[in-house]
């Protein structure tokens, strides 16, 4: 009798933590940078914001020249509120996000896509990885 196995595959978001991430799409822009022989910092700095209480913000990744990418997969309203807040506090930061998909919606019976949320609000996206232009400014 043969025994055969079922190759298992891991699963992304798991792969990423066993990594140090806290998600695929993290993992993937990492490795993005990486590649390109990009330094960069991952959760190394924290930007205090004011709501009723002072918070912290922990972006993802500061690029050399300043840039900060925050990555996401899922931007809910919690997400949109802190960053309209950081905007608002911290005006010399230049936030840009990569999505998953930019295409998806704000929430289930909402028109606005995360690409119409960030262009009303003035912040520039991209979709899985970090365009060359942003790494070259």
């Amino acid at each position: 009798m043969v025994k055969t196995t079922r190759r298992r595959t891991v699963d992304p978001a798991k792969r990423a933590l066993i990594n140090g991430y806290r998600s695929g799409l993290e993992e993937k822009v990492a490795a993005q940078l990486d590649e390109l022989s990009v330094k960069y910092k991952y959760e190394d700095f924290k930007i205090s914001y004011q709501v009723n209480e002072v918070r912290t913000y922990t972006p993802d990744f500061e690029l050399p020249n300043g840039i900060i990418i925050e990555t996401k997969g899922r931007f809910v309203a919690a997400d949109r509120k802190k960053h309209l807040l950081i905007q608002k506090q911290h005006p010399f930061l230049d936030i840009r996000f990569v999505f998953s998909n930019s295409n998806a919606k704000i929430s289930k019976n909402s028109k606005t896509s995360y690409a119409d949320w960030c262009n009303k609000n003035g912040f520039m996206y991209a979709d899985k990885l970090i365009p060359k232009e942003w790494l070259e400014e």
